[in-house]
C-alpha cells in the first residue's frame, strides 16, 4: 500500500470503461506484487536455496488460489475456470522451468529470475495481434505478481479498509477483485475490455476503468476520484461545479440501474408489437449462467476458436463435443449459435512452451509469411485449407446437436462457391455420422457471417443457401472503410455510422427478408444503446451482445415504436455523411429516450 499527500489540482484522464457505474470516493494506491531487490548469487548452495524459495512460493500461491476458488465457488461458479487457468500457469514451463533455469544460468535471485522469464513471455505475447489473446498476458503477469508477494512476504491487498475507496494499481487479478466486494471501484494502468479482470468486475458489478497510462504517477492516495465505468472517464480532485454535476449523474445512474434491472426478464418488444430476439455473445462456455441471469433469449455467438487457441495442443473431437454438449444442454430450449473456428489473421497461436506440433508449426510458418494477415489465410479459408481440423469440429458440433438447439455459423464467407464448399463438407460429415450410427439432429440451421463487402454484394445469392445471416459489424466496418482500429494513425476514422455501413446493413436485411430468412447482428454495435433505434429501424431480427448490456437494450426496445425507428432509418439512409447522421440521431435520442440520453451528455 502506498500513501502520498493529496494535491488539489484537477486532472482529467481517459481510460477504458469495463464495468459501468459512477463512483465518487477517495483513492487508495496499492501495489500487487510489490517491488523486489535484484541480487547476484555467489555460490551453488545459495543458488539451490533460491530455487527452493521459488518452488515453495509457487506451492503457497497454488494453495491460496485453491482456497479462493473454494471460498467464492457460489459467487463465481461460472468463472472457476479463470482461477483454474491461473493455477495451471503456475507450472507453465515458460514461467516455472524458465525461472529455475535463469537462477542457475545467470546466478541471480528468484525474484529477478522470474522477472526476466516474465519479460520473455511478454515479448512473445506482444507479437500476437488479436487483443483477446494478447490480453491473456495480463493473466500471466497477475500470477507472477502473486508469486512475488509470496517471495517478499507482502500482501496483495490491504487486509482492512475502513471506508469505501477507489483502489488504484498497475493491475489487479480476478482473485484480487473477488475480495473487493465492499469497495467503491478500481482503476488500473493495465488491462482491456476482454481481460479476465474486466469480466469478473462486470459479474460482481464493481465499477472499473482500465488502461489508464501512468496512473500511479498522476493519482495519490486520498485524492478525490470521480470514476465513470461506462465512458472510462476519470477525474482527480474535481472542482466543485464538476463534482456537483457528477453527484447528480450518480443519482440518475443509480435510479436508471434499478429501473433497467426490471427489464431483464421482459420480452423484447416495441410499443407497437414488433418482437425481436436479444441474445448473448460468449467467449467461454462458463459464461452461460451469467447470460441467462441477464435475460438472454439464446446464445447468438459462441466464439469457439478460443478452445483452440488457448489449448496446449489441438483439441480433439471428444473435448470439443463435451464442451458443445454441455453448452447446448445448459441453454436448452434456447438456440445456441456456434461460430466455426475463426483462426488466422489477428487470431494466431499464442507462444507455447516446448516444441510445437507439426500441424501448428506448419500453420505458424504460413501465417508468419503473410504480408497482410487481415486479408490472408483466416476464418473459413483456414478451415477449408485444413479439412481434417474442420471436420473434427463439425463432427463434435453435430454430435452435440442432439442435446439442444444448435445453429452453426460460418465466418468470413466471401462468395457463393465458398459457401457451397462449406456445405459439401457439412454434408460429408453428416453422412459419415449416419454410417457410424452416431446420433445427431438431422435439422441444424446453417448461417453465414456477413463481414466482407463481397458478401453484401451477393447477399441475395447467399440467402438462398442458408437459414440465417449474422452481421459482424466489427470486421464489416474495418473491411468496408479500409480502417485498422489498432492503427493509431487511422483509428479515428472507424465510423459505425458511416453512410456506406448503414446502406450495406440495409441491403443485407433486404436480401435476407426477401429470401425468408432472419438476419441478426453480433458486432459491438449491437450492444450500444445509441445505435439500437438505427438497427431496429433497419429491420434486424436479433441482437447479440455481451450479457450485461442485455437489460439496457431490452429497455430501449420496449421504449421504441417500430414505425418511428423505421422512419428514422429512412432519413439516415438518405444522409450524405456520418456527421449528418450523428446529428440527426442525437436529436432523436434526446427526444425519444431522454432518461438514457440527456441532451447534455450526447456529445461525449
Amino acid at each position: 500500500m502506498t500513501m502520498r499527500k493529496s494535491v488539489d489540482t484537477e486532472i482529467a484522464m481517459q481510460g477504458i470503461g469495463v464495468s459501468p457505474g459512477i463512483v465518487i470516493a477517495r483513492a487508495l494506491l496499492v501495489e500487487p506484487g510489490g517491488a523486489f531487490k535484484k541480487r547476484r548469487i555467489s555460490d551453488d548452495g545459495s543458488l539451490a536455496l533460491e530455487q527452493s524459495r521459488f518452488r515453495h512460493a509457487v506451492l503457497r500461491t497454488e494453495e491460496k488460489l485453491r482456497q479462493v476458488r473454494e471460498q467464492f465457488a457460489a459467487v463465481m461458479a461460472d468463472y472457476a475456470a479463470i482461477i483454474d487457468t491461473h493455477i495451471l500457469m503456475l507450472r507453465d514451463r515458460m514461467i516455472f522451468d524458465r525461472t529455475l533455469e535463469i537462477i542457475v544460468a545467470e546466478k541471480i535471485n528468484a525474484e529477478w529470475a522470474m522477472d526476466k522469464a516474465l519479460g520473455q513471455v511478454e515479448t512473445a505475447f506482444a507479437k500476437v495481434d488479436d487483443p483477446y489473446i494478447r490480453g491473456r498476458f495480463l493473466d500471466v503477469r497477475q500470477v507472477a505478481d502473486r508469486i512475488l508477494c509470496e517471495l517478499s512476504g507482502a500482501d496483495m491487498l490491504p487486509e482492512e479498509i475502513d471506508e469505501q475507496v477507489v483502489l488504484v494499481a498497475r493491475d489487479f487479478s480476478p482473485e484480487d477483485i473477488l475480495h473487493m466486494t465492499g469497495q467503491a471501484g478500481f482503476l488500473t494502468e493495465m488491462g482491456g475490455e476482454t481481460s479476465h479482470s474486466a469480466i469478473v468486475a462486470k459479474t460482481l458489478g464493481i465499477p472499473a476503468v482500465v488502461g489508464l497510462k501512468e496512473v500511479n504517477g498522476r493519482i495519490s492516495s486520498n485524492d478525490l476520484i470521480i470514476l465513470d465505468g461506462a465512458t472510462g472517464r476519470v477525474i482527480v480532485n474535481p472542482q466543485e461545479e464538476l463534482l456537483e454535476y457528477y453527484q447528480d449523474r450518480q443519482r440518475q445512474y443509480q435510479q436508471l440501474h434499478l429501473e433497467v434491472a426490471q427489464y431483464t426478464n421482459l420480452r423484447p418488444e416495441t410499443t407497437d408489437g414488433l418482437q425481436v430476439r436479444v441474445e448473448a455473445n460468449l467467449e467461454m462456455a462458463g459464461e452461460i449462467g451469467q447470460a441467462f441471469e441477464y435475460g438472454a433469449g439464446g446464445i447468438g455467438l459462441f466464439r469457439s476458436e478460443y478452445l483452440y487457441l488457448g489449448a496446449r495442443d489441438n483439441p480433439d473431437e471428444e473435448l470439443l463435443f463435451a464442451t458443445y454438449r454441455d453448452l447446448l444442454a445448459a441453454a436448452a430450449p434456447f438456440p445456441v449459435t456456434i461460430r466455426t473456428f475463426d483462426i488466422g489473421g489477428d487470431k494466431q497461436f499464442p507462444a507455447k512452451a516446448g516444441k510445437s506440433s507439426g500441424f501448428r508449426s506448419k500453420m505458424e510458418k504460413q501465417w508468419s509469411a503473410e504480408a497482410n494477415p487481415a486479408l490472408g489465410l483466416r476464418a473459413i479459408r483456414y478451415c477449408l485449407r485444413e479439412p481434417g481440423m474442420f471436420e473434427t469440429q463439425l463432427r463434435a458440433m453435430l454430435r452435440a446437436s442432439s442435446f439442444g438447439s444448435l445453429r452453426i455459423l460460418f465466418p468470413m464467407i466471401s462468395s457463393y462457391c465458398e459457401l457451397r464448399q462449406v456445405k459439401e463438407v457439412v454434408a460429408r460429415v453428416q453422412e459419415r455420422l449416419r454410417a457410424d450410427g452416431i446420433p445427431f439432429a438431422e435439422r441444424v440451421d446453417l448461417g453465414v457471417m456477413i463481414e466482407v463487402p463481397s458478401a453484401v454484394a451477393v447477399a441475395d445469392t447467399l440467402a438462398r443457401e442458408v437459414d440465417f445471416f449474422s452481421i459482424g459489424t466489427n470486421d464489416l466496418i474495418q473491411y468496408s472503410l479500409a480502417i485498422d482500429r489498432g492503427n493509431e494513425q487511422v483509428a479515428h476514422m472507424y465510423e459505425p455510422l458511416h453512410p456506406a455501413v448503414l446502406r450495406m446493413i440495409s441491403q443485407v436485411v433486404g436480401a435476407a427478408h426477401q429470401a425468408g430468412i432472419e438476419v441478426g447482428i453480433c458486432g459491438e454495435m449491437a450492444a450500444e444503446e445509441r445505435y439500437l433505434p438505427v438497427l431496429l429501424g433497419l429491420g434486424l431480427d436479433s441482437f447479440s451482445m455481451h450479457p450485461p448490456a442485455i437489460p439496457y437494450i431490452k429497455r430501449m426496445i420496449r421504449q421504441s415504436r417500430a414505425a418511428s425507428v423505421e422512419r428514422l432509418a429512412g432519413r439516415l439512409l438518405a444522409c450524405a455523411s456520418a456527421t449528418e447522421i450523428r446529428e440527426l440521431l442525437q436529436h432523436y435520442l434526446s427526444r425519444h429516450y431522454p432518461d438514457a440520453f440527456p441532451a447534455d451528455t450526447l456529445a461525449s
